[in-house]
């Protein structure tokens, strides 16, 4: 190895501090509000990254009810799931699960940004979402994430 080489550190789960931050979607994009609380989850925020260990932090996301849609959006979206039965497939429109589970829309927006691997199960773990303002994470002292 020559004496000027630059040695990569690879960070291990233990040398890993995962902190808490409160992210406010009232008024945020669901695209763009899930891409930034993704990278968060996700670690990519911080320099010791490292793709195969979970370094990412905890994200509460309150005010998941007045999160918006662009455009023509709100109309045409739908979320569809199959029974895995012959004729099973299941299709919510987003106007419907916007009154009955507001918290899903944001949660299933995340996690398509994820890896659906043991990985990202553990990432997922660590996300929260309210429909509301108030949260039961505060003896975790999150601190208040500016979205970008």
């Amino acid at each position: 190895m020559k004496p000027s080489a630059k040695i990569t550190k690879s960070f291990r789960k233990e040398d890993v501090q995962h902190n808490w931050w409160v992210v406010d979607a009232a008024g945020q994009t669901v695209g763009r509000l899930a891409t930034q609380v993704a990278i968060l989850l996700r670690g990519k925020h911080k320099p010791n990254f490292t793709p195969h260990v979970d370094v990412g932090d905890y994200v509460i996301v309150i005010n998941a009810d007045k999160a918006v849609f662009q455009g023509k959006r709100a109309e045409q979206k739908e979320y569809a799931h199959h029974t895995m039965y012959p004729g099973g497939r299941k299709v919510r429109k987003y106007t419907e699960l916007k009154k009955t589970k507001p918290e899903f829309i944001l949660e299933h927006a995340i996690n398509g940004m994820i890896p659906k691997t043991k990985l990202g199960a553990s990432i997922r773990k660590k996300l929260r979402v309210y429909s509301g303002s108030e949260h039961k994470h505060t003896a975790q002292q999150p601190v208040e994430f500016k979205l970008t």
